[in-house]
């Protein structure tokens, strides 16, 4: 998780670098990337697993809608109006609607530190982004932007809870090839649209290509694949509060790259987002070894 929370806040930065395309393209973009990486190597796994696409096509594109082809194409359509700030505070609510999610639909079950440990987290992220300031949350100017990503916040909530209920159904490679492919399909005829009304843009620069490349391989690729096995061992609602880690890494990323300074409440926040996620996976680690010993004395 902590992997893909690099990758995920790497695509924060690299989208905030393409932010002149819209944000169908730069998503249809990204994901033929990883189509196109993803096919040698689980297009014969997709086929041999084809009866068990057929028999949950229904929850599969649940996960492919909400997972792919939309959480990342909210995100840049967020940042075409509102504030990577903005961005931030709101995508650090997915643990908590993710936590929500699971305890209604899968009957997860967290004890009292856990939920302390969340809302922990989720405070610390806040922390972070409103540089100490979270009182003043309120006097943020919220607009459409923000509004789009609610749509993140929702999807990947979803995405999370499926993933732990129906994924270990599907080949590992084979289902994140089979998910690009389709988004790629629901996303080409929307960039077309996109292009007729705001132009074809050119796409043939340097720092384009570039960005392509890094979204495709790491965010869209190894990250999807992370992510799946994360939420296999540790959860939906545990694996969820790693995400509070992304505001962190993202100002980390622009401190190293983009020559911004990082603040004493920022530090501050980011030790208050980590003590959070120590506490919540925490406990049930200390569970799982307290079962297996007791296994052994049987």
């Amino acid at each position: 998780m902590v992997l893909v929370v690099i990758f995920y806040a790497g695509n924060i930065l690299t989208g905030k670098a393409l932010n002149d395309l819209p944000p169908f393209t730069i998503a249809f973009f990204r994901l033929l990337v990883a189509f196109i990486i993803l096919f040698p190597i689980g297009c014969r796994r997709a086929w041999n697993a084809r009866s068990t696409f057929l028999a949950y096509k229904k929850p599969f594109l649940i996960m492919t809608l909400t997972g792919v082809t939309f959480f990342n194409t909210f995100i840049y359509g967020s940042l075409q109006f509102t504030t990577a700030s903005n961005v931030a505070v709101l995508e650090s609510v997915i643990p908590v609607v993710t936590v929500i999610l699971s305890a209604w639909l899968l009957k997860e079950k967290l004890q009292r530190f856990q939920w302390i440990g969340v809302l922990l987290s989720f405070i610390g992220a806040l922390w972070v982004v409103m540089d100490g300031k979270i009182f003043q949350l309120a006097s943020i100017d919220w607009n459409v932007g923000d509004a789009i990503m609610i749509g993140a916040i929702v999807s990947w909530a979803v995405y999370s809870v499926f993933v732990k209920q129906y994924m270990h159904l599907f080949p590992m490679f084979g289902a994140p090839l089979v998910m690009t492919g389709i988004s790629v399909v629901i996303l080409f005829p929307i960039m077309i649209v996109e292009w007729i009304i705001l132009g074809v843009p050119f796409l043939g620069s340097f720092d384009y290509i570039a960005g392509f490349l890094y979204l495709g391989i790491f965010p869209s690729f190894f990250a999807l694949i992370f992510y799946n096995r994360a939420v296999d061992l540790l959860g939906a609602s545990q694996a969820s509060v790693f995400l509070n880690f992304l505001p962190v890494f993202t100002m980390a990323g622009a401190y190293l790259w983009l020559g911004e300074t990082i603040t004493v409440m920022q530090v501050i926040g980011a030790l208050i987002v980590i003590g959070g996620v120590i506490l919540t996976t925490q406990v049930k680690e200390k569970r799982a070894k307290a079962t297996v010993q007791s296994h052994k004395i049987g």
